[in-house]
């Protein structure tokens, strides 16, 4: 078994550890399917959890269940015995804990030179427990005054141990996401609200979802096996890259940060397959005729709007988006004073939560302060772009290339940090471009105090998006 393991992790590319985590990570997927035959909610639960549990040792060993454990006891306790403050504790208990086991395991080590381990899914589950904690503390607030989020999220009534146990582990779901409410999970497996079954509302079917979303991992490794030889991320640390001339070396940048996007998106989508399959994922009905059915809870990325971003507000929409959800409810929202409007200072605050969560590694910390400049800058020009009247289309349209361009150059160059993680090598490849990706945001943001347009009329949608 351990020589067929090797030859199968030897002929794609990668180590014996991540095969196996690959093998295990697809198999949510039929793991997930079986839950629709589980008969009774008590024992969907059980199934949820168990599955969840035994991929997780089949991946990770024994002692990843434990880890996962300690943040899910720690949760589900302070929901008992302090409900008032358990959001609070949960947050600062769980993302402590992760942070010490990033530490201890230096994952993002392992993770760069091809290894893996369990505190991945252990992020995942970081952020289910924090805000399973901090619904049921909303739950003791008047719903006068609460931000949508918080009354659609809001748990009344603690849930059992075993609707716990099932809502951390359902699956294997907390291995790469989707982040979902406990709310959601509840009204799934109880079949309430947008699952209820009726002669008008029939189950939706998943399979032609299920179906794209497994071409679509397909076509994404496939990409990636293709580019990744040819754009290795030891190329910074070689003689030749500094050999090139700027231009050249801002094409790798870019292609390098490309690259390293079709791995994610190839992860992403078959977490979106196992999470349409199960039926977690459906989100309502379409307005056409036939309707047809949504999956949009089961979506972590939208690829062309990523590639294809005409301004940078538009990442986190688009990237890693129930972890951007998470992060707008539970804490960008949640720092904004009431009768005040948000700032940059909310945004920086939001960007370091995140940074924080995927790590302590320098190249963590530098990508996301980077983005929230990034955000900055491209909020001015599209500040820029509203205020030019409608009838000068060209100057409109010109703003707008401007935008994209500044998305593709900023992400492309800020990304490598995410990727090569040291200080040294994170700022070695940004002076190897002049700083060009950090220079440039400030430059615009400081623009922003000095030509100050006049207000447009925007639609409410695309007010909120700013």
């Amino acid at each position: 078994m351990e020589l067929e393991m090797a030859s199968m992790a030897a002929a794609i590319g990668v180590s014996i550890p991540v095969l196996r985590f690959l093998l295990c990570f697809v198999a949510t997927i039929p793991a997930s399917f079986l839950w629709r035959l589980v008969p009774g909610t008590l024992a969907k639960h059980l199934y949820a959890g168990l599955s969840g549990a035994a991929l997780s040792y089949l991946s990770f060993g024994f002692s990843s269940n434990l880890h996962f454990l300690i943040p899910m006891a720690a949760g589900y306790a302070s929901m008992l015995l302090c409900r008032r403050y358990c959001g609070i504790f949960t947050f600062f208990a769980g993302f402590g804990y992760l942070i010490g086991c990033h530490v201890y395991y230096m994952s993002g080590d392992a993770w760069k030179e091809g290894g893996i381990d369990a505190t991945g899914a252990l992020m995942v589950l970081t952020l289910k427990v924090i805000s399973c904690a901090i619904n049921y503390s909303d739950g003791l607030l008047r719903e006068e005054g609460l931000r949508e989020a918080q009354k659609k999220n809001r748990i009344l009534h603690c849930p059992s141990i075993i609707e716990y146990f099932g809502y951390c582990l359902c699956c294997g779901s907390h291995f790469a996401g989707p982040v979902y409410e406990m709310k959601d999970y509840l009204d799934w497996t109880e079949r309430k609200g947008m699952w209820a079954r009726s002669k008008d509302r029939p189950s939706p079917s998943p399979y032609v979802a299920t179906l794209r979303a497994l071409i679509q991992a397909a076509i994404c490794m496939a990409i990636y096996l293709y580019l990744v030889p040819q754009y290795p991320l030891s190329r910074f640390n070689e003689p030749i890259y500094y050999e090139w001339g700027f231009w050249k070396r801002l094409h790798y940048q870019y292609m390098s940060g490309f690259t390293a996007r079709w791995k994610y998106y190839f992860i992403w989508s078959i977490s979106e397959a196992s999470i349409i399959t199960s039926g977690l994922g459906f989100s309502g009905w379409s307005d056409s005729s036939p309707p047809t059915p949504q999956w949009e809870r089961a979506k972590n990325v939208d690829i062309l709007g990523v590639e294809l971003a005409t301004s940078a507000v538009q990442l986190p929409l688009m990237w890693n988006i129930q972890v951007s959800t998470w992060l707008r409810y539970y804490v960008y929202e949640r720092l904004i004073q009431k009768g005040k409007k948000p700032g940059f200072l909310q945004l920086l605050a939001t960007q370091t939560v995140s940074a924080i969560w995927h790590g302590l590694y320098p190249g963590y910390i530098i990508f996301f302060v980077q983005s929230a400049l990034m955000i900055a800058g491209s909020r001015v020009i599209y500040r820029w772009q509203q205020a030019v009247s409608p009838s000068n289309a060209i100057f409109r349209k010109m703003l707008t290339l401007i935008n994209f361009a500044y998305t593709l150059l900023v992400l492309n160059y800020s990304c490598i940090g995410f990727q090569v993680l040291s200080m040294k090598e994170t700022l070695a490849s940004y002076q190897s471009v002049y700083f060009v990706g950090t220079i440039v945001p400030i430059v615009f943001t400081l623009l922003g105090y000095i030509i100050k347009p006049a207000r447009s009329v925007r639609p409410n949608k695309a007010q909120k998006s700013q």
